[in-house]
């Protein structure tokens, strides 16, 4: 197979590294007599389940809405289900409201005091923004245009540049921060939120820029790839630094501001490596990870400060700081692992086949959503899952 030659070949190199996004990587803090009283260590209780879509990835809880935002990518084919986001009952998972995309969307990233919530179109070179408040569409912001391109069979076909997985949102600063992934050189696409326009792209971040996470407090944003690099980016000046992490697959980050912690799932999926390794530029890339952890990084230098254990195929990651709890996916054991962020000790393993994905918290009711994608066992078309989690 040729590699990274068209979007539908890419897609389907990265379908199972690449599913999973991880846009509230941090959780926002619970507030009142929620956080004056955090359990010290509580165990998963009642866990309710509900197939609700086709292609479901990414997903948000809103404070301000109380309700569940999830990405239905949809079908795929002649008279497919077309892609929508789902509005959700926060405790019973009913669909409250079905909104509907003109372009397939999977990564999304909630400004829940701004109303907004932003859809990534991966495979169009977009983003869509809606108004949580109203369940409408306001606007489409184009990223790139499409480019003739050569083929794998030699002839010039017409694509996408990059493809977009991840979205951080930063409302200080009216921005959304979205790495554009290939093989190449990626880079990072900032786009006015104000304006609902391209602000800025900032090139050089390597081989497939797929992970990122915001410090908002700090003024720092994090990009990582799978080569082991970390890019530290100003918030204010766009300008970016870069360090060599102790792992390969970077797939995903996550930030815990307070402890001045970053945070890697590090894959270690064959495949990722061997894609690695058939790029001319990186022939002399040594491997110095072993995959199937997460990595806990010094968040100014990249320094490795502990590596946590986790089933294969670690994806997202959420940090729920105030009950100092790490939340991880693994996609390939179709778990889902519950970390103590002060001891990094396992507390919880929780199994959610096949495939659990993305992750969000209600951080009020102390609940914790993820989506749940299907696995070749299952019926062709079937619906696919989002799972609550009470803790």
């Amino acid at each position: 197979m040729k590699l990274l030659q068209s979007p539908s070949v890419l897609a389907l190199a990265l379908a199972a590294a690449l599913a999973g996004c991880a846009q509230q990587a941090t959780a926002p803090a619970a507030t009142g007599a929620a956080a004056a009283s955090q359990p010290a260590a509580k165990q998963a209780g009642e866990i309710r389940r509900q197939a609700l879509a086709q292609g479901l990835y990414e997903i948000a809880y809103s404070a301000r809405q109380d309700a569940v935002f999830v990405a239905s990518a949809g079908g795929r084919g002649e008279g497919a289900a077309p892609s929508k986001i789902l509005r959700l009952h926060p405790e019973t998972l009913a669909v409250q409201a079905e909104i509907p995309l003109e372009r397939k969307g999977f990564g999304i990233a909630l400004d829940d005091a701004g109303n907004r919530l932003y859809v990534g179109n991966t495979n169009d070179g977009s983003v869509t923004a809606i108004d949580t408040a109203t369940n409408r569409v306001v606007g489409v912001v184009q990223l790139t245009e499409k480019a003739k391109v050569k083929g794998p069979d030699g002839k010039e076909v017409e694509r996408f540049p990059y493809n977009f997985r991840e979205i951080a949102v930063d409302p200080a600063n009216h921005r959304l921060y979205m790495p554009g992934l290939r093989a190449q050189d990626s880079a990072l696409f900032v786009v006015d939120t104000r304006a609902l326009k391209l602000e800025k792209i900032v090139p050089g971040f390597g081989f497939m820029a797929t992970g990122v996470a915001l410090d908002a407090q700090g003024g720092k944003l994090y990009v990582s790839n799978l080569q082991g690099q970390v890019f530290t980016v100003d918030t204010r000046t766009l300008a970016a630094t870069k360090a060599e992490a102790p792992g390969d697959q970077l797939i995903n980050l996550a930030v815990a501001p307070s402890a001045q912690r970053l945070l890697a799932t590090d894959q270690g999926l064959p495949n990722l490596d061997s894609m690695r390794a058939k790029q001319p530029a990186l022939a002399s890339y040594q491997q110095r990870g072993k995959g199937n952890q997460v990595l806990v990084l010094n968040a100014a230098d990249s320094k490795l400060v502990a590596s946590l254990p986790t089933g294969a195929g670690p994806l997202a990651m959420l940090v729920d700081e105030p009950r100092q709890r790490l939340y991880v996916t693994s996609r390939n054991a179709g778990t889902v692992s519950v970390f103590d962020t002060r001891t990094d000790a396992l507390l919880q393993t929780i199994a959610l086949p096949t495939y659990p994905n993305s992750l969000a918290l209600d951080a009020r009711r102390n609940a914790l959503y993820v989506t749940v994608k299907n696995g070749q066992s299952d019926p062709k078309g079937s619906n696919e899952s989002v799972a609550r989690i009470q803790f």
